[in-house]
């Protein structure tokens, strides 16, 4: 049975929210955090673990140095400090997929801590909203397997068996923690969106990982808390785990607004849990109630020396570093002529990414963005998938592009190849030779088609002898309907107008 909602103006005119995001980031290292294991995604269950990230008695960490610069280089990007000296704890709990029953993780000592992010959320009228998140602490850990829970539910809860596979037990990653973002209103699930959004963006820049959220190397824990209007202190709060695109953050956190606020309105009392969402249903339910630190019986990691990055490195680290993703968005706009209106669209669709490699590709800049802004995400839209996950890949689309610059698709053929694309079909080239999508250029074809059309239309062709030249669009589309849009327009009204003097 699912909750009871208020409306979501409702809640807002009752309650203050304050939202916290904790995203969890694997990072791109060869191998894993403490062991030599690799890190290739997909490889075969459990062929990828050895007897430290299996939890075995007798096998000893030893802590990985490109994972620590990675954090390094994030926590300065987020305008973090970075820690003279830290070190690793254990983090005890009992779960199927950590074997050695608890995880090497960082407590109160953090390799980063207190910085914060600037959040540019969109509005209406083509303005921009800017929030600064604060950031809490990013801090080292290690990943936990993956289960799989075989039964009618796909959850642990009425499953009737589990399958792990300890592949990705050990792959480092850094979680992002924020301190409590208040003062958003009604703006709250846009602006969890928009930092999760600018976070994968600068991580990506960073190089230090893939942020593919549908595979799982960026989630997210969208923590949520309602308190009575105007009082100034925080709710009881809930934290819906392992959300794994953007439009599920800000749904999730929408879906949360309302139901604590008919929970509190109602006076019910918010239990502090973590919740299940649901992409399906769009809904969150209840999952186990909320550890709080003490729970986990934090201890010093005994086997692990601490961690001392020193200062010339911290510091050779910073210049290194990439431009601000501000600076960066200023700079793409001059370079590809965008309007303020059309830079916020792109990045608002998540597609700036997108059309920053289709241009490296071979592409305009207003042929990338038109095809990313407007057929595929179209396509986004009605699949309810982000556009990074929809299966086109930026060089295929440029190659799209480059087919129709050349004479060979137009754009109603062009659209044919990206359904081909985004089916698994192969390449565009490939597309077009399987589904016969090439233009027709024989002038013989075109001719006759032309004549067919010009013999079945008497009043039309009569028209543009007269001089009324704009009614050649009717010959045009009988000639494109003819030959399954598939002849050069332009190519057509030329011979219709030559045929009719």
């Amino acid at each position: 049975m699912s909750d009871s909602l208020m409306s979501y103006d409702q809640a807002l005119a009752a309650f203050d929210p304050a939202l916290g995001l904790e995203v969890h980031v694997e990072l791109n290292t060869v191998t894993k955090m403490f062991c030599g294991c690799p890190t290739t995604f997909g490889a075969a269950p459990n062929t990828q673990t050895c007897p430290t990230c299996l939890g075995l008695p007798g096998s000893m960490p030893v802590v990985n140095a490109a994972a620590v610069e990675s954090a390094i280089r994030i926590g300065l990007a987020l305008n973090c400090s970075i820690a003279e000296w830290c070190r690793f704890a254990r983090k005890n709990y009992f779960y199927p997929d950590m074997p050695k029953n608890f995880q090497t993780s960082q407590y109160d000592e953090p390799i980063a801590y207190d910085g914060w992010l600037e959040v540019a959320v969109p509005v209406e009228g083509g303005d921009v909203e800017t929030y600064r998140v604060e950031i809490e602490r990013a801090h080292m850990e290690e990943d936990t397997g993956k289960s799989t829970h075989i039964g009618r539910t796909g959850r642990i809860h009425g499953a009737d068996y589990s399958l792990v596979d300890y592949n990705r037990a050990g792959i480092p990653l850094i979680e992002i923690v924020t301190k409590p973002v208040l003062g958003t209103g009604e703006r709250a699930p846009d602006v969890a969106r928009a930092y999760v959004g600018q976070l994968r963006e600068l991580l990506l820049g960073l190089g230090v990982s893939d942020v593919r959220m549908e595979q799982g190397s960026l989630r997210c824990d969208v923590n949520l808390s309602l308190a009575p209007k105007g009082s100034g202190t925080l709710g009881t709060r809930t934290e819906t785990k392992n959300v794994n695109s953007l439009r599920s953050v800000e749904r999730a956190a929408r879906y949360e607004v309302q139901r604590h606020a008919a929970v509190l309105a109602q006076g019910g009392r918010i239990l502090q849990e973590t919740r299940h969402w649901h992409e399906d249903t769009g809904i969150t339910t209840s999952g186990r109630e909320k550890s709080d630190a003490e729970d986990y019986r934090y201890f010093p990691e005994p086997d692990l020396v601490p961690v001392a990055p020193g200062r010339e490195w911290v510091e050779r680290l910073r210049t290194e570093l990439p431009e601000p993703p501000q600076e960066r968005r200023a700079r793409l706009q001059e370079a590809w002529g965008f309007t303020d209106l059309e830079m916020r669209d792109t990045v608002g669709a998540g597609a700036l990414v997108l059309v920053e490699q289709t241009i490296a590709a071979g592409a305009t800049a207003q042929a990338a963005r038109k095809w990313w802004l407007g057929e595929l995400a179209r396509r986004a839209n009605e699949s309810e998938t982000e556009l990074s996950e929809l299966g086109a890949a930026p060089a295929d689309v440029a190659r799209v592009q480059a087919l129709v610059d050349e004479g060979t698709l137009n754009d109603r053929l062009a659209r044919q190849v990206l359904d081909g694309l985004l089916a698994g079909e192969g390449t565009p080239d490939e597309i077009v030779a399987a589904r016969g999508l090439a233009i027709v250029s024989d002038e013989g074809a075109l001719g006759a088609a032309v004549d067919n059309a010009i013999a079945a239309n008497p009043g039309v062709a009569e028209k543009i002898r007269e001089g009324k030249v704009a009614a050649a669009g009717a010959l045009i589309g009988a000639v494109m309907k003819e030959m399954r849009g598939q002849a050069d327009a332009n190519r057509v009204r030329e011979l219709i107008l030559d045929r009719l003097g």
